[in-house]
């Protein structure tokens, strides 16, 4: 599903740049559950960005289910995150003035779906999430626990084949945590393909398989911080 080749990637500082990602190759299948472990600054924000089609390589190869996407436009990654990719952030990205339904139905202003049909894709996802009774809640009134399983919710309502999921724990407490992972595992037994950027162990060990990333490049090993 998600093949990358050499991946290379510099950020320009002054006269100078600082290599993010050095020679990054791996091999992601359909239905994987992998977890993307390292410390800050060690390269996993810029790799979670190329696999997210958010950000492009400056060298390598990205093949995403065999198509590679080196030369797609702004248009047609739009369209991959759009369909194919489902984001959950640390930080939840919940907007405050809109209710949890309305937050998760979002995403589906931008396909060509009749109000019915929206209904029943958002109602299906935030019950999937355990929140079938808080939907017209604010953001304010959710826990943090609730507020993330509203962005997963969120994530799911295009029905994508990836969750990209970057730090989805870090904000919360170990119970917490727990619960959210635990929602992840079920997405993976359902047919997702997960992958979960972190820098907790614990977290990154409950994924079917780890890959360690430090000073942007991968390692066979963990590298704490």
């Amino acid at each position: 599903m998600i093949l990358m080749k050499n991946i290379c990637k510099t950020y320009q500082l002054g006269e100078g740049g600082v290599a993010a990602l050095k020679d990054v190759s791996f091999h992601i299948k359909p239905q994987e559950f992998v977890s993307l472990l390292g410390p800050s600054g060690s390269g996993k924000s810029t790799l979670m960005n190329i696999i997210g089609c958010l950000d492009v390589a400056d060298s390598g190869e990205y093949l995403l289910e065999g198509r590679s996407i080196e030369n797609f436009t702004e248009d047609q990654l739009s369209e991959i995150r759009g369909q194919k990719i489902g984001f959950v952030f640390q930080a939840y990205n919940l907007l405050n003035d809109l209710n949890a339904y309305e937050n998760v139905e979002m995403p589906l202003w931008y396909h060509k779906l009749s109000g019915n049909e929206r209904s029943q894709r958002v109602t299906q996802a935030l019950t999937r999430v355990g929140l079938a009774e808080r939907m017209h809640h604010q953001p304010s009134q959710l826990s943090g626990g609730e507020q993330q399983r509203v962005a997963i919710a969120r994530a799911l309502v295009t029905h994508p084949a990836i969750i990209l999921a970057d730090e989805p724990t870090g904000n919360l407490d170990s119970k917490t945590g727990k619960e959210i992972m635990a929602i992840f595992k079920e997405l993976w037994h359902s047919g997702n393909t997960i992958i979960v950027i972190t820098h907790d162990i614990n977290v990154a060990a409950q994924a079917q398989r780890k890959l360690f990333l430090h000073d942007g490049r991968l390692s066979n090993k963990e590298v704490r911080a």
